[in-house]
C-alpha cells in the first residue's frame, strides 16, 4: 500500500543542522550540489562525476542490479560479480542435492567451463538517467479524475518509453518518485546468462542463520560469486555454450587498507522500499495492528517448519530458501515495532506535522493544503481492518501454505481460459508445469499441512470478523486439512501435473470436484467481493492525498533541505562513516568484529552456529595471509549509511572509491530505519572485503579468482 508522505523538511519541520549528512538514498545524477557538499565534509576524494557519469566509465557501470531484488558489484575485467549469500542462496539451493549438497559444502568452479548457468537469473546495469518529468506530466494538469490523470500518464509514458532514444538491446523504463510528482527515465542492459562461480558453505555465509539475523555484533560470511556473461560483441545474450565473460565498463579495484572508526562509506544500490515519510497515524496503525498480525501468522509457520527442519535433511534442504525468506521479514518487523516505539517515532511525527500545519497556515495556504492532515486520519480509520485483511490474506493465501498458493495459481490458469480462449489456456499450461515442478520440488505434504492447520487457526481468530470468508467460518481446522491434503490434487505434484495436461473441458470438471479448489475459490470470491474493492478506493483516496502533500512540500521546500524520494529499487547512493553505537542503557557496540566471535558463537553441530574444521584450523594457526590484522581476522562492521531491503549485495566504498565491504544487513535497534531513521542507532551491516578474499583464498583454495581482481594493500 502506498503511504509515503514526506515530513522531514528542514525550513520549517527541523533544523537542517541536526539532519545534516543524516540518512538519504539519493539519484546518483543529481548528486551535485548539496549532497557533493556534504560527501565531501565526510572525507570523499572522488568526484560526483567519478561516481554518475554518461560520457565515460563511472562506479555507476559497475553495480548492477541482481536479479530484481538485491544489487551486486563487479570485481574483475573478466565480468566476476560478487553479491551476499543470500542473495545467491536460491540459485546455490537448486543446484544442491543430497550428493551434492553445495549449501553445506560450499561450491566452487575451478575454470570458466565448471561455471553453473542459472534459470531466469538476470542482472541490469544502469546505462544513462534522465528527467523527463514534464513530458510525463503533459496535458494532466486540468485533470480532476484519478482515472483520467492516470490513463494520460500511462500514455505518455507509454509513448516515451518507446519512442526515447537507445540502442537495440538496451530497454527504457520510467519510474515514479515524490509521490508522482517527479518521473525518471533508466536506460538499461539486461544480461541473462549469469553463471554461478563460488559460494562458501552455509557455515560462513549464513553462520548465526535466523538468530543473528538482523543483529550486531554479527560474524557472516554473507557473499556469492557469479560471472556474467555475453555475446561475442559484449552485449546481452540468453545463455549459450558459445557466450564469453562480460568486459565491464568499470570494475571495483579492492582495497586492503580496512577501516577505522570516522572513515567515509558510501553504499551504491538498489533499494527496495521505504515509507519514510508516513504520517504519524500510519505509523501507529502499523504498531499496534499491521505489524503484530503479519509477525504472528509467520511466527506459527516458521516454528512448524524448523521443527520438521531440524530432524529431517531433505526437507532442511527442500525448505531452506522458502524457511529464510518467510523468516526475514518476521524478524525485522518484530524489530521494526520495537525501534519505532523505543524511539517514540508517532509521538515526533506528531510533532512534526503541527509545525508543518502552522507552515501551511503563515503562508496562506489553508484553503489548498490545510485539510490535508485530518483527512489523512479519517482515511487510515476507514482502511484499518481491510488493509489488516489484506495483509492477512497476502499471508495465508498467497506466501505461506503451498497448497492454497497452488490453487490460487489454477484459478487464475482457469481465468485465462474463460477469458482469453483454449489458446491462450493451451500456452499458459506449458508454462505452470514447468513452474509447478519447481514448486513440488521444494515441497513435503506433511509440512504444509502442518503449516495449514496452524495458520488457518491463526487466520480465522486474527481476521476482523465481519470480513472472514464464510467458508472459513465456525470450521473444525484439522478436519479440514485432513480432507484437503487427503483429496485434493492441490497437495499432490504428480496430481496436479495430470490435471495440467487435460484439454480445456476436462480441466474445468476437475476443478469443480476438488475440495481445495472450492476452498481457495471461496476465500478469493470473498476477499475480491467485500475486502478489495473498498480497500482499493480507500488506497486511491489515500493516494491522491499523498500526491497533494508531497506537493506542498515541495512547493515549500529550499535547496538545502534533505528531501530525498522514497526507495522504489531503483538505484540510489547512501553514505556516512564508519562508527559503532548505544542502542539502550549501559550498552555500547564496537564498530568491527574479528574471527574471534565465529569462534565464541562456535556450537558443534549446530545448523546455525557449527563452524567448519579447516576455518577452525586456520583460526588456531592465525593463518591469515595477507588479509589479517594485528594477528586478527576482520569481519564484518558497522556504518550510518541508509539502507533497506534490496541494498542485499551493495557494494561498501571508500573515500577513493574501492570497495571495502559488502553490504547485507541492518542492526536489529535501526530496522524502523524504513519508516523512521534516527541516527543514533540507525547502523547497515557490512562483510569486510577482507574476510570475503580470506575464505576465497585461504578456506576455499580458489586464489585464482583473486587473480582475477584489482588488489590496492
Amino acid at each position: 500500500m502506498k503511504k509515503f508522505i514526506l515530513l522531514l523538511v528542514g525550513c520549517f519541520l527541523l533544523p537542517f543542522s541536526l539532519l545534516a549528512q543524516q540518512g538519504g538514498m539519493w539519484i546518483p545524477s543529481l548528486l551535485e550540489g548539496m549532497n557533493a557538499k556534504e560527501m565531501k565534509s565526510l572525507g570523499m576524494k572522488m568526484s560526483v562525476s567519478d561516481i554518475y557519469n554518461v560520457n565515460k566509465s563511472s562506479l555507476k557501470d559497475a553495480v548492477p542490479h541482481f536479479n530484481g531484488g538485491c544489487t551486486a558489484e563487479v570485481i574483475s575485467g573478466r565480468g566476476l560479480l560478487l553479491t551476499n549469500h543470500h542473495c545467491g542462496y536460491g540459485q546455490i539451493q537448486a543446484h544442491s542435492t543430497l550428493e551434492n549438497d553445495y549449501l553445506t559444502n560450499g561450491f566452487w568452479a575451478k575454470s570458466l567451463s565448471e561455471e553453473l548457468p542459472n534459470k531466469n537469473l538476470e542482472v541490469t546495469f544502469i546505462v544513462r538517467i534522465e528527467d523527463v518529468t514534464a513530458k510525463v506530466l503533459e496535458d494532466t494538469k486540468g485533470l480532476s479524475s484519478e482515472m483520467d490523470r492516470a490513463s494520460k500518464i500511462e500514455k505518455n509514458i507509454a509513448n516515451l518509453v518507446k519512442n526515447s532514444a537507445k540502442e537495440s538491446w538496451q530497454e527504457n523504463r520510467i519510474r515514479a518518485f515524490y509521490e508522482g510528482n517527479q518521473y525518471i527515465l533508466f536506460v538499461v542492459e539486461t544480461f541473462k546468462d549469469v553463471r554461478l562461480v563460488g559460494a562458501p558453505p552455509s557455515s560462513i555465509g549464513k553462520f548465526g542463520s535466523d538468530t543473528d539475523n538482523w543483529v550486531w555484533p554479527r560474524h557472516t560470511g554473507d557473499f556469492s560469486l557469479f560471472r556474467v556473461y555475453a555475446d561475442k560483441n559484449n552485449r546481452p545474450a540468453e545463455y549459450s555454450k558459445d557466450n564469453v565473460p562480460y568486459v565491464p565498463k568499470h570494475f571495483f579495484p579492492i582495497s586492503l587498507k580496512g577501516v577505522k572508526a570516522g572513515d567515509f562509506t558510501m553504499v551504491f544500490g538498489y533499494p527496495g522500499r521505504t515509507q519514510e515519510y508516513l504520517p504519524s497515524v500510519a505509523v501507529e496503525q502499523i504498531v499496534k495492528v499491521l505489524n503484530p498480525a503479519k509477525i504472528g501468522i509467520r511466527d506459527v509457520v516458521l516454528k512448524v517448519q524448523d521443527g520438521f527442519m531440524r530432524v529431517d535433511n531433505g526437507i532442511k534442504i527442500k525448505y531452506a530458501s522458502k524457511y529464510a525468506s518467510v523468516a526475514n521479514y518476521w524478524k525485522k518487523w518484530i524489530g521494526e515495532t520495537q525501534g519505532l516505539e523505543q524511539s517514540g517515532a508517532v509521538a515526533l511525527k506528531r510533532a512534526q506535522e503541527e509545525k508543518f500545519q502552522k507552515a501551511i497556515a503563515k503562508a496562506g495556504k489553508s484553503a489548498e493544503y490545510g485539510n490535508i492532515l485530518d483527512d489523512f486520519a479519517k482515511k487510515y480509520a476507514a482502511i484499518r481492518d481491510y488493509e489488516l485483511s489484506v495483509d492477512l490474506y497476502s499471508e495465508f493465501v498467497q506466501r505461506n501454505v503451498a497448497l492454497l498458493s497452488n490453487g490460487l495459481r489454477v484459478l487464475q490458469l482457469q481465468n485465462a481460459l474463460l477469458e482469453r480462449g483454449e489458446q491462450s489456456f493451451n500456452d499458459r499450461k506449458k508454462a505452470y508445469v514447468t513452474m509447478f515442478r519447481g514448486v513440488f520440488k521444494d515441497y513435503d505434504l506433511k509440512v504444509d499441512k502442518a503449516v495449514f492447520e496452524a495458520a488457518a487457526a491463526y487466520y480465522i481468530k486474527t481476521m476482523p470478523k465481519e470480513l472472514l470468508a464464510p467458508n472459513m467460518q465456525n470450521i473444525d481446522v484439522k478436519a479440514m486439512a485432513d480432507k484437503l491434503y487427503g483429496e485434493s490434487f492441490l497437495a499432490s505434484g504428480a496430481e496436479m501435473e495430470k490435471v495440467l495436461n487435460l484439454d480445456a473441458k476436462a480441466f474445468q470438471q476437475r476443478l469443480k470436484g476438488d475440495v481445495g479448489v472450492e476452498l481457495v475459490q471461496g476465500i478469493i470470491n470473498h476477499f475480491y467481493e467485500k475486502v478489495y474493492p473498498t480497500f482499493a478506493e480507500l488506497n486511491e483516496e489515500i493516494t491522491a492525498l499523498q500526491r497533494s502533500y508531497m506537493k506542498a512540500i515541495l512547493e515549500f521546500a529550499k535547496p538545502e533541505d534533505r528531501i530525498f524520494p522514497d526507495a522504489n529499487s531503483t538505484l540510489r547512493v547512501t553514505y556516512g562513516k564508519v562508527a559503532g553505537y548505544a542502542p539502550k542503557d549501559a550498552v555500547t557496540y564496537d564498530y568491527i568484529t574479528y574471527l574471534d566471535g565465529v569462534m565464541e558463537k562456535y556450537v558443534p553441530g549446530d545448523y546455525e552456529f557449527d563452524v567448519p574444521a579447516k576455518l577452525r584450523a586456520l583460526y588456531e594457526k592465525k593463518d591469515y595471509g595477507i588479509y589479517g590484522k594485528n594477528g586478527k581476522m576482520p569481519v564484518c562492521f558497522v556504518a550510518t549509511n541508509h539502507t533497506t531491503g534490496g541494498n542485499s549485495g551493495s557494494p561498501a566504498i571508500d573515500a577513493q572509491g574501492n570497495l571495502i565491504g559488502l553490504n547485507f544487513d541492518r542492526v536489529w535497534e535501526g530496522t524502523m530505519s524504513d519508516i523512521h531513521y534516527d541516527p543514533k542507532i540507525c547502523r547497515n551491516i557490512m562483510v569486510d572485503i577482507r574476510y570475503v578474499l580470506f575464505i576465497i583464498d585461504k578456506y576455499a583454495g580458489a586464489g585464482y579468482l583473486i587473480d582475477e581482481m584489482k588488489i590496492k594493500r
